[in-house]
């Protein structure tokens, strides 16, 4: 939810930052005192559509703690940059949405960040109660840093029923398939395909971590992350950008894609007013377009598993996407036992369900047996069973590499995309990026 945008380096940022947040409290000696009685634990997350679900948690726990907690949401576009201008002064909050892996590594080495060991100790379930390949993404050099808060995030090709319906396709099942659909939309004069929020540049890097991976198979890029250059020049690299540039000449993103958002509703609404047919995008759309446009939620929206590359070497099976978003607490903290007590909530039944209405997945040990109680049941055990059954599920580029090669990694793929860099180019500029 993704929440990956450029930073901001004005002297303006920071003072919308300062009028954006509630955070005033947060830092000040009355907030964060280290006296055993009241007291508050400031819990800051990305700001979107799931806000209402971290309410009602925040709401349940401030019922029976002295300490109280309260939420503080940064919107999508903004998150990460302006967490990053806070995270170290008087401002920083007690615990912080995240997606673990590298998106927590500086904070980690730039000592921030409480290890989780003595929590877990008192409390062996913040571990046990979460599935171990989920849990285990928010742990730096063998430390648990993160406790999962929301849901699984597969990645999926959504689509609009009525859509595919009038033009009388089929919901493709192959790279071929959904290229012969993009051009019999085009025919019938459907401008844009496939919706795409370009100018927030993470979408559009959906596109490129799941052909890479249809083509290539997940060794491709985890060999990349790990500083093998060699692995961007190969052939199925070049295999991957040759297919993604026939696409887009095929008209399938249309021609203003880079204007458009999904942060500020933009894709969603062309994928839910039937001006799109597809749109490729992390499972929080299901909660997206439940808010937004709630009548085509629950009539015409279609969701299906990324197509297969037919001869490629990745198992059709597999995901991308993020395997949860996490909370992380900040050393400074003045309450960790109030921080522990919170943290507990998100193996509940209550979290569980709560998630569940909204068309989130968690990934705890109690979540099959509340399948059917999600806003759309059948949904619900989609998402179970495709990141069940996924021999691989890969963590989004720009989630795994470190921040710091945020912006590079953006550039490049919007570039590629936009046609201002050929393949070469976009090669060496892969090659450029930090390792992990």
């Amino acid at each position: 939810m993704k929440q990956r945008a450029r930073l901001l380096r004005t002297a303006a940022a920071g003072l919308t930052l300062g009028m954006a947040l509630t955070l005033t409290a947060c830092g000040s000696d009355d907030s964060k005192d280290s006296g055993s009685g009241s007291g508050e634990i400031h819990i800051l997350v990305y700001g979107d559509a799931t806000n209402k679900v971290e309410k009602r948690l925040v709401d349940t726990f401030n019922k029976t703690s002295k300490v109280k907690a309260v939420l503080d949401t940064i919107p999508g576009a903004d998150y990460q940059a302006k967490l990053q201008t806070i995270i170290s002064g008087k401002q920083a909050p007690d615990v912080f949405f995240n997606w673990g892996g590298g998106s927590i590594k500086p904070y980690v080495d730039a000592g921030l960040l409480m290890p989780l060991d003595d929590f877990i100790a008192k409390d062996p379930g913040l571990q046990s109660n979460f599935l171990p390949s989920v849990f285990n993404t928010a742990k730096v050099d063998g430390k648990a840093y993160g406790v999962p808060m929301r849901g699984t995030q597969p990645v999926l090709l959504f689509n609009n029923k009525k859509v595919l319906a009038d033009a009388g396709i089929e919901v493709p099942k192959t790279w071929d398939e959904l290229l012969a659909a993009v051009k019999t939309l085009k025919a019938k004069g459907v401008k844009n395909p496939i919706a795409l929020g370009g100018a927030d540049k993470w979408p559009t890097q959906m596109w490129y971590q799941y052909a890479y991976d249809r083509v290539a198979g997940p060794e491709l890029f985890a060999k990349a992350l790990g500083g093998d250059k060699a692995a961007w020049e190969s052939e199925d690299s070049k295999k991957a950008l040759g297919m993604l540039k026939e696409l887009i000449d095929a008209g399938a993103f249309g021609s203003n894609y880079d204007s458009v958002k999904f942060t500020d509703g933009g894709s969603p609404a062309l994928l839910a007013t039937g001006k799109a047919a597809f749109e490729l995008m992390g499972s929080w759309e299901y909660s997206t377009l439940q808010d937004a446009h709630p009548d085509f939620a629950k009539s015409d929206l279609g969701y299906s598993a990324f197509p297969a590359v037919d001869g490629g070497k990745g198992d059709a099976a597999n995901v991308a996407g993020n395997t949860n978003n996490f909370y992380s607490v900040l050393k400074s903290t003045k309450h960790p036992e109030a921080v522990g007590e919170f943290l507990k909530l998100m193996y509940s039944d209550a979290f569980v369900k709560d998630q569940m209405s909204i068309g989130n997945l968690p990934t705890t040990t109690n979540t099959e047996q509340f399948l059917d109680t999600a806003a759309s049941p059948e949904y619900a055990k989609f998402q179970f069973d495709l990141v069940k059954n996924a021999p691989s599920f890969q963590l989004s580029w720009d989630q795994a590499f470190p921040p710091a090669a945020t912006t590079s990694l953006h550039s490049a793929i919007q570039q590629f995309f936009n046609g201002q860099m050929d393949a070469d180019g976009f090669i060496k500029s892969m090659q450029s990026l930090p390792a992990a």
